[in-house]
């Protein structure tokens, strides 16, 4: 396990806290990793220097999932076998690194997986922080878990997802989908995906707190849920079956719950820009870079 390099990437923006936690994440660690680079857009999105994991390696660029995943990418390929993904607000168990490297040493023909969710709070207000530890530590206290496949996947889920840096290749995160990039993590595990098989495995676990400040607005997310499934299954990534599936689950959702929506999501600006969306796709120009123009 020792000749195993993993890496580990956190890209951020706007959220010194979250980021300050992983000081605390990555020294509870029973393996440690071999390189650790936070993907921030200025200064001001890092925590305070006593706050800082003193390993921490910082590459700054422009805004967007996509362009910091990349720059991160470009720093550690060729450098390290494994490089986990890992959202701000993901609290991993103590035995992920270990789970992970142990997992891919047994799994050869696996190029990329995600760990299991003990809780996720994207849905949800959010899971507190305390609460999210309190999941992660009860978890750990059953010690290592085995490193089993629990299912094979389409796709992979942003907030948790490893890759073979082998199987990565000359494939970076597609930049036509800007800021948060909604569905970049499934468009990217499906190019990677056609070198080997992806999962879901029971190796590492954590939980997702599902933070919501410095998440895209809501006009803006709702133009993304219509035009990013369409360009993607133009580009054959995502299947007509499952777009089609994706952009009706969630145009009915807000439609549906616009008139009594959640505190926490802007349910009316979501309609708003699910209209914008159909209304560019009808007429020929729907682009996932059009929300850059979208007012807020």
């Amino acid at each position: 396990m020792g000749s195993t390099r993993i890496a580990v990437v956190v890209a951020s923006t706007g959220r010194p806290e979250e980021l300050g936690r992983w000081k605390e994440h990555i020294l509870r660690q029973t393996l440690q990793p071999s390189r650790f680079v936070f993907a921030v857009v200025k200064p001001s999105d890092l925590p305070s220097s006593d706050a800082m994991l003193p390993c921490a390696e910082v590459v700054y660029c422009n805004p967007g999932l996509p362009v910091q995943r990349n720059a991160a990418l470009e720093l550690l390929l060729g450098a390290t076998h494994i490089i986990a993904f890992f959202d701000d607000d993901y609290v991993p168990s103590a035995y992920c690194l270990e789970g992970i490297v142990d997992f891919f040493q047994r799994h050869s023909a696996v190029v990329a997986v995600n760990g299991s969710l003990l809780a996720d709070g994207i849905n949800t207000a959010g899971i507190p922080y305390e609460e999210a530890i309190a999941l992660v530590d009860a978890n750990d206290r059953n010690g290592k878990p085995e490193a089993k496949v629990i299912c094979s996947l389409d796709g992979l889920y942003g907030c948790n997802m490893v890759y073979r840096s082998a199987a990565i290749g000359a494939e970076r995160f597609d930049e036509n989908l800007p800021l948060y990039a909604w569905q970049e993590d499934i468009d990217f595990a499906a190019r990677v995906g056609r070198r080997g098989g992806l999962a879901l495995t029971t190796a590492f676990a954590g939980v997702h707190q599902g933070v919501k400040a410095a998440r895209l607005a809501g006009v803006r997310l709702g133009y993304s849920q219509i035009a990013n499934p369409v360009y993607l299954m133009r580009k054959g990534t995502l299947s007509f079956k499952a777009g089609i599936r994706l952009i009706a689950r969630n145009l009915v959702m807000n439609h549906v719950r616009a008139f009594k929506p959640e505190p926490w999501i802007d349910r009316r600006g979501r309609c708003k820009g699910n209209w914008i969306g159909i209304l560019d796709l009808v007429i020929g120009r729907d682009h996932p870079k059009n929300i850059l123009s979208i007012r807020q």
